[in-house]
């Protein structure tokens, strides 16, 4: 039987002897030609901790497949580490990154006919990247996700990436000293790995895992641990197997797989970047998806994980304590997933959580039981008012205030707000706009984790909102909305606060309201003038030219 349908055309007579020939170069004998040729996306680098170990993963998928029946070709895609480049120019080319990465793969795929792809990556946009190229080429594919970091360890305390920057605002704050500041710094991160709370990539890969499109258990695996690799072998021989029976994204990445997604993500907490990179894969299924689902999701399904950044473990806590699939069938149990979604193994994910037990571990409390939650409703609030008529979206778990009216604080960029927050300008109170950081003002949506992170350091994470046109990290949490549409960059009433208004952010009553009157806001928005592009050449600028809007996924092929 011969298993190549893409790449067919290479075994196809005399007159693709060019093609065979180069082939052979590259590996191929006489018996390959009928094999099926898959892609081996390989995320590698040594940016970022993240994707340091992927090159090994690759290496493993590259023999699964071959022991497979299948003939590999690996290329490599890029990565920015969002950690590194928190706080500067270089985050604006993160949600870039996303674009960059999709089009690669798209292109390595498309370009050599591959009739399948294991995409493997490490850091939050290898994820979203890779599955919007899948979900365009609608080829057999497979992710593989690097893996979670495991804690560090300073004086007896777990530490995560955040931690470091918490620190930096706690000792602006004077509430540590620079021993503990650089203790905390040097022992945050001990290895390879994503970063360990249930931040964006590791948000991102149990949504994956969810989907179907990725192996159980697989999204909440430590890097450097052994059933990593292992697992990485099976994925390429469960592609392969999909090639033969031509099991494809489109029968995967449907209404009921983003549903289920949605759905666990809102039980472990999970980043708000996942409403930013759902909305946008979904564009890529053609699968319609809004933010009004995921405020019908959040009404009906409880947080049930006491993760970092507002809990108090990381994610192998929660793979130690069942992982995913202990998640999945919780939900399964009580009728808020659908269990007749395919998986890529061709099985059901009823199927596949047959035999795990509804209800979790009883020695151990990462996984709440069912009638004990964390939050009774999910944490991921869709606000919505004169401030925010597309949405905003605001992460509430661990917040003990969730409504707030303040004086507006108005800052241009990220810089100058973080500026004023060292320079102890904030007070109690006070509502802190950040504007001018959407995906085409920043351009690129910049992460707003340095200022939020200073902000819970000084002691002020229970008093004081912010609100912004860009995003947070999935280490982020506190009274803030991000995501503010429309943004200010095309004079959405984020571009008309001024200094001293009144902003009201009320996550029970899904609001984000500017206080003042219609009258006054139609005078400013006759007075407002577009800013002028911050880059002219490039790829931000060619990114801000073609971006949408963050309420349908910052997409730029819509």
């Amino acid at each position: 039987m011969e298993l190549n349908k893409r790449s067919k055309v290479v075994t196809q007579g005399v007159q693709r002897s060019p093609n065979r020939a180069m082939l052979r170069a590259v590996g191929f004998g006489d018996d390959d030609f009928t094999k099926p040729i898959v892609g081996i996306a390989n995320g590698y680098s040594t940016i970022t901790p993240c994707n340091m170990g992927l090159n090994d993963l690759a290496v493993r998928a590259e023999a699964g497949a071959r022991s497979a029946g299948a003939m590999p070709q690996m290329f490599g895609t890029i990565t920015v580490s969002d950690g590194i480049s928190m706080g500067t120019e270089g985050m604006k080319y993160s949600l870039v990154s996303r674009e960059v990465i999709a089009d690669a793969i798209e292109t390595a795929c498309n370009g050599q006919s591959m009739d399948g792809v294991l995409a493997i990556g490490g850091c939050d946009k290898n994820m979203p990247g890779a599955m919007i190229a899948i979900a365009r080429m609608n080829i057999p594919a497979i992710f593989v996700y690097g893996g979670t970091i495991k804690p560090g360890n300073y004086e007896g305390r777990d530490l995560t990436v955040v931690s470091a920057f918490e620190a930096v605002g706690a000792y602006s704050g004077g509430k540590i000293d620079m021993a503990e500041l650089t203790g905390v710094e040097q022992n945050a991160c001990p290895g390879a790995g994503a970063c360990g709370g249930m931040f964006t990539a590791n948000t991102m890969s149990s949504a994956f895992e969810a989907m179907g499109m990725s192996l159980p258990y697989s999204s909440t695996m430590a890097a450097v641990d052994a059933e990593k690799a292992d697992s990485t072998e099976k994925s390429a021989f469960a592609l392969v197997e999909a090639i033969r029976n031509q099991i494809l994204p489109s029968q995967i990445l449907t209404r009921k797989a983003f549903e289920n997604a949605i759905s666990v993500i809102m039980a472990v907490g999970g980043s708000t970047n996942a409403v930013l990179h759902l909305l946008a894969i979904a564009s890529a299924a053609g699968v319609d998806l809004t933010l009004s689902d995921f405020e019908t999701i959040r009404d009906r399904v409880p947080v049930l994980c006491d993760l970092k950044p507002s809990g108090r473990y990381v994610t192998v806590n929660l793979h130690q304590a069942g992982g995913i699939p202990q998640v999945m069938k919780m939900l399964l149990a009580h009728d808020l997933l659908h269990g007749d979604a395919l998986r890529i193994t061709g099985k059901t994910i009823a199927e596949v959580l047959a035999d795990v037990p509804a209800e979790p571990p009883g020695n151990q409390d990462v996984i709440r039981p069912w009638d004990n939650p964390m939050y009774d409703r999910g944490h991921l609030v869709i606000l919505r008012g004169n401030l925010a008529t597309e949405g905003g979206v605001a992460k509430i778990s661990g917040v003990k205030k969730p409504k707030i009216t303040g004086p507006a604080r108005v800052f241009e960029s990220e810089e100058a707000c973080l500026e004023a927050i060292l320079a102890k300008k904030i007070k109690a109170g006070d509502v802190i706009v950040v504007r001018y950081e959407g995906p085409k003002g920043g351009p690129g949506m910049r992460e707003m984790l340095a200022p939020t992170s200073a902000i819970i350091g000084a002691g002020l994470g229970d008093s004081v909102g912010l609100i912004t046109d860009g995003r947070f990290s999935g280490g982020t949490y506190g009274m803030v909305v991000g995501h503010v549409a429309p943004e200010a960059a095309v004079g959405g009433a984020i571009a008309l606060v001024e200094e001293g208004d009144s902003i009201t952010i009320d996550a029970p009553g899904r609001l984000l309201q500017l206080e003042v009157s219609d009258e006054e806001l139609a005078r400013r928005r006759a007075n407002w003038q577009p800013k002028p592009p911050r880059y002219t050449k490039g790829v931000l600028a060619k990114y801000a030219k073609l971006v949408s809007s963050s309420s349908v996924g910052a997409v730029t092929d819509s």
